[in-house]
């Protein structure tokens, strides 16, 4: 199982789960969602924030948050 911050640039992953008292509300109003696809755009410098395009949506994401977000597993 990987998290949302172990993704590299250009990677893709299916969101698994989220831990939805760990994260603002605010990334789950705007399609942070179990069952949408991600793919990490960009890393800002010092890798904070990493910059996110989930389903149409580019969302900024703090590492922090990012770590209760986890991914399926390839198959």
């Amino acid at each position: 199982m990987c998290r949302l911050d172990q993704l590299e640039v250009g990677e893709k992953g299916i969101i698994e789960a989220i831990e939805t008292d760990k994260i603002p509300l605010k990334l789950i109003e705007m399609g942070c969602l179990p069952g949408n696809e991600v793919t990490l755009i960009q890393k800002a410098p010092f890798n904070d924030p990493l910059y996110f395009k989930i389903d149409q949506a580019h969302l900024a994401i703090r590492v922090e948050a990012a770590k209760y977000i986890t991914l399926m597993e390839n198959s």
